[in-house]
């Protein structure tokens, strides 16, 4: 057994504590969210890079974007099975078994970032058949193919990127997230407006930018697999396994298939907003952005909870995952009262710093509001799904979110908003409920299976 994995104890001294647990979540949930904050960063920067270029770039780009988002999620969630894998290995402190699952895992998100890279290249002659400005879609082909292709190496990073985590070198990961947004920001100026003489590439450099700062981080976390004696125990060498390599498959399309399943609902929970007005739908984007932001805590706390319990798992320490799932039930209502809170109060001054049109910022303050009520389910049903995932529980607990965003969530929200009236609000309101059914029928399945 190697030293790294001597050093390793799962098992935590005397009896099962919360309060210990809660720092443990917290230790590893922080990194995380810092993580997942700086990917969200890359698109911020070509965001504002973009937009004095004129309004078809940025028109190229946010149809771009919002066609990604669905491969982001598919392919994030895909890979997050083999991070749960990872961190069962690891609690079994068994160097072999560590390294044939990230073997393993590391193979099935090349070939899956493919895929998805192929079939979001495949889509783009179809762009016309949304709707689209044909301007626009004469525009955006270099940058559309750019990010297509980020799609392989974005796979591939967060397949490492969980091994980092599941060895409990959390920082790793944010320390490459990090890089690459660093590298983002110039090599966007330089592609995207030029140097000298060149007038650099337009809306095609931006892609390009986002591509390249990508494979940078990769290829650091890659040297880092292949060299570094913290990842040691992840590159022995290890016979391909058929079971290990089903399994991963087979959980991670569950996964892949209720992150799609969730972000598909929420954007048509925003498309509802255009059949209302324009004013709807600029007020549905400051809401977005908002939500979006504060969405990363319980995101990294759903990570690290999958995390904490692979790895009880893997040292057969099933006693533990009930204290588990109670704390990062802890962490997450606190941090979700605290928001709720923060939005109540502050709602109506963020819309105003995020628009100048009254309308807009009346209904979005009103909005949310609403929001601020569905906060607290919102994060429960994201962490304990994370708490399913982490004992490869996964498909009972994502039929249960796909019924209640596509059979509760949408249809009572149209309900709401359309024949009650209740408008934009009436919208979120159903989509509220939706919440609160998926958080109350996880929390009952989890806790349903540790029980003593």
């Amino acid at each position: 057994m190697s030293s790294d994995f001597a050093t390793f104890s799962p098992t935590p001294a005397g009896p099962p504590s919360i309060w210990r647990e809660v720092r443990k979540l917290a230790t590893l949930g922080f990194p995380i969210v810092i993580s997942l904050a700086a990917a969200t960063l890359i698109g911020v920067v070509d965001t504002i890079m973009i937009a004095p270029l004129g309004t078809l770039s940025l028109a190229a780009a946010s149809v771009t974007t919002s066609v990604i988002i669905i491969f982001y999620s598919g392919l994030y969630g895909f890979v997050s099975a083999v991070g749960v894998r990872m961190a069962e290995a690891r609690g079994k402190q068994s160097p072999d078994a560590l390294s044939a699952t990230t073997r393993t895992g590391i193979r099935i998100a090349l070939v899956a970032g493919t895929i998805g890279a192929g079939l979001m290249l495949s889509l783009r002659p179809a762009l016309h058949l949304l709707g689209q400005p044909p301007e626009v879609i004469a525009l955006l082909g270099g940058y559309w193919t750019a990010m297509s292709l980020f799609l392989i190496p974005f796979t591939v990073f967060y397949a490492l990127k969980g091994l980092f985590d599941a060895i409990d070198a959390p920082w790793v990961g944010v320390g490459l997230a990090f890089l690459g947004v660093v590298v983002n920001v110039p090599a966007n100026w330089l592609l995207i407006h030029g140097i000298g003489s060149w007038e650099g590439w337009g809306l095609v450099g931006a892609g390009l930018a986002s591509l390249l700062s990508q494979l940078v981080s990769l290829s650091l976390a890659w040297v880092i697999w292949r060299k570094a004696k913290l990842t040691r125990d992840a590159r022995l060498p290890a016979p391909s396994s058929k079971s290990e390599r089903k399994l991963q498959l087979t959980q991670g399309g569950t996964i892949a298939l209720g992150y799609i399943g969730e972000g598909g609902a929420y954007a048509f929970a925003g498309l509802m907003m255009g059949w209302f007005s324009a004013v709807a739908l600029a007020a549905n984007q400051i809401v977005s952005a908002v939500a979006g932001v504060l969405y990363m805590v319980p995101l990294g706390v759903s990570i690290a909870v999958s995390i904490r319990i692979g790895q009880a798992v893997g040292a057969d320490q099933r006693k533990r995952l009930k204290t588990i799932g109670l704390a990062a039930l802890t962490v997450i209502i606190s941090w979700m009262a605290l928001v709720m809170g923060g939005l109540l109060l502050g709602g109506g001054t963020l819309a105003q710093a995020l628009s100048t049109d009254p309308e807009v910022i009346s209904l979005a303050t009103s909005m949310l509001i609403v929001v601020a009520a569905m906060q607290i389910a919102d994060g429960i049903q994201g962490t304990m799904l994370g708490a399913c995932r982490g004992m490869m529980d996964n498909l009972v607990p994502v039929a249960i979110t796909m019924f209640s965003y596509w059979v509760i969530a949408l249809p009572i929200g149209y309900l709401l908003g359309f024949v009650l009236g209740f408008g934009p609000n009436g919208v979120w309101i159903g989509y509220g409920m939706g919440l609160a059914v998926a958080a109350t029928a996880v929390t009952v399945r989890f806790f349903g299976k540790v029980k003593d």
